[in-house]
This record gives structure tokens, C-alpha cells and sequence, in this order.
């Protein structure tokens, strides 16, 4: 399911007075907490609701940082160059000669500690079934810089460099949503976007906003030999982008399988990481 990817782009901190951490006594940000169960108590109210549907919620606010843009609601591409297909896998992250693929990082200190609670969470869903280790950046020259800026968004693949990777919070902060990003940032697209969807779901173009229906265009995917995944924590919602609350994807030919969740990566998520990876042993 490789897809495009981007080259570097390099922008500065976005100015971000109100994100700053307000700490009590306790060390506890209450305004967050209060954030946090509200968002808690939404999301508990819609059964059916992904992690798609809540990113696409929190970013329908998003302004796109300055020389970035995104697409598809939550992947982001540099004006330097539109979206290209990366030959031969050269945007993946390389892998080490012990069989694992190390990810740097570094998480933003404006983080609480439930926030890095919930960014770790969503990395070890991703290592605890794959070869991909996701480890604090020491001195390597490419990383994950976690932020808290505005919206949840990724680049796809490597791109090079310090790359951003946002999960705002509250808004971004649950584990399915961090696994979604990072599968983003190692190279995958949203399932619904893979070049033979159209065997597996219909796209009600019809009710989709107007001004969205970009969002919806088929990708040249590798689809690394695996089947279609309805439940795949990169699928979008059934009613993402829709104007009037009707469908905007109808599954085919049952029209009442589940699409999308909000859990994390599902088992034929890991796997295609795997396949993509050639974790072989280490699957």
C-alpha cells in the first residue's frame, strides 16, 4: 500500500501561547482534563465513530502551516514539489542489520505526561506486532519531531530531516489517532485511497461536499498482496466529508460491514507494515 511521498519541507514553530502547560499543585492541567473528558464523553457517544471521523473533526479548523498543505484531511505535502510516488521504496525508513527499522524521535516538552502516555501507546500498537521500533532520537540526521500544533497530520514515508508530525492536543490525543499519523509516516495512505477500492466500496460522489471531493481520489498504491481492510484504522469513516449526512462510502457487496475504527492498527494494518518492511522473522 506504499503510496506518494514528499520531499523535505522545513518550517518553522508555529506560535502556540494557548498550548502551553498551565500546571496546578498537582501537576495536573485541569483545563486539559476537562478537555480531555469532553471529547472522552463525544466520542462514547458514537459507537461507530473512527479514528478518521475525530481527525477530520479536529482539523475542519486547521490552518495548514506556512510552505505545507494537506490533503486527503490529514496528510501533509510541501509546496516545493506536489506529492510524487517514491521509487523502489526509497521514503521508507531504513532498516537496521539486527532485522529491525529504528524511527527516531522527539515529543514536544509541551506535552503532558497523559499526552506522551497516549503518543507511546499508539508507537508500541505499531512495534509491539511489527519490526519497527520506534526509539528517542540520539544523533541521527532524520526523526519524528512530535508537536502539538494545530490538527493531527503526517508527511507519508521519510522524508528526510527533522519532520513533523502533529498531534494536537487534546484533540489528537488518542492512541488510534497516534497509530494512524505514524502509519502515515511510514508510508501508508488511507485504505479507501488503494488503486483497487473500487471493488470493495462505492463512493457516494453525490454526497460529498463539493469542495472535498479531491479527498476521495484513488491512489497508485502497492497493495503488497493483502486484501482489503474495513477495519483498518486507516479507513476513512462512512459519512467522512459529507454535506447532507448521508453515506459518502458504502461497502461492496455488503453494504453493512463496519468500516474504519478508533482502537489502532488492526491485524492486517501490522501485517502490511510487515510485508512492506520485510520484517520477515521478526512478524
Amino acid at each position: 500500500m506504499v503510496s506518494s511521498m514528499v520531499l523535505l519541507s522545513v518550517f518553522g514553530l508555529l506560535t502556540q501561547v494557548d498550548m502551553l502547560p498551565v500546571k496546578n499543585s498537582t501537576g495536573i492541567n485541569e483545563g486539559k482534563v476537562r478537555m480531555r473528558r469532553k471529547y472522552s464523553d463525544e466520542l462514547s457517544d458514537y459507537e461507530d465513530e473512527t479514528a478518521m471521523d475525530q481527525i477530520l473533526e479536529v482539523n475542519s479548523r486547521l490552518r495548514a502551516p506556512r510552505g505545507v498543505s494537506i490533503r486527503d484531511g490529514d496528510i501533509a505535502f510541501s509546496y516545493l514539489r506536489s506529492a510524487v510516488n517514491c521509487p523502489g521504496n526509497a521514503c521508507l525508513w531504513p532498516k537496521s542489520v539486527d532485522g529491525f527499522v529504528y524511527v527516531p524521535y522527539i515529543v514536544s516538552p509541551l506535552y503532558d505526561d497523559m499526552d506522551r502516555i497516549t503518543i507511546e501507546t499508539g508507537m508500541q500498537d505499531i512495534a509491539s506486532g511489527t519490526c519497527i521500533k520506534f526509539v528517542p532520537r540520539t544523533h541521527e540526521a532524520n526523526f519524528l519531531d512530535i508537536q502539538p500544533r494545530y490538527g493531527c497530520w503526517s508527511f507519508l514515508g521519510q522524508t528526510g530531516g527533522s519532520q513533523t508530525l502533529s498531534l494536537q492536543s487534546p484533540g489528537c490525543m488518542w492512541s488510534g489517532i497516534a497509530a494512524h499519523e505514524f502509519m502515515h509516516a511510514l508510508g501508508f495512505v488511507h485504505e479507501q485511497s488503494r488503486s483497487d477500492r473500487d471493488h470493495f466500496v462505492t463512493i457516494v460522489w453525490k454526497n460529498i461536499m463539493p469542495d472535498h471531493a479531491h479527498n476521495f481520489r484513488k491512489q497508485v498504491t502497492n497493495n503488497l498482496n493483502s486484501p482489503y481492510d474495513y477495519s483498518s484504522v486507516m479507513h476513512y469513516g462512512r459519512y467522512a466529508f459529507s454535506g447532507d449526512g448521508g453515506p459518502t462510502i458504502i461497502p461492496r457487496p455488503d453494504p453493512y460491514i463496519p468500516i474504519g475504527q478508533r482502537d489502532g492498527p488492526s491485524a492486517l494494518d501490522l501485517h502490511k507494515i510487515n510485508v512492506l518492511y520485510d520484517c520477515g522473522a521478526n512478524e
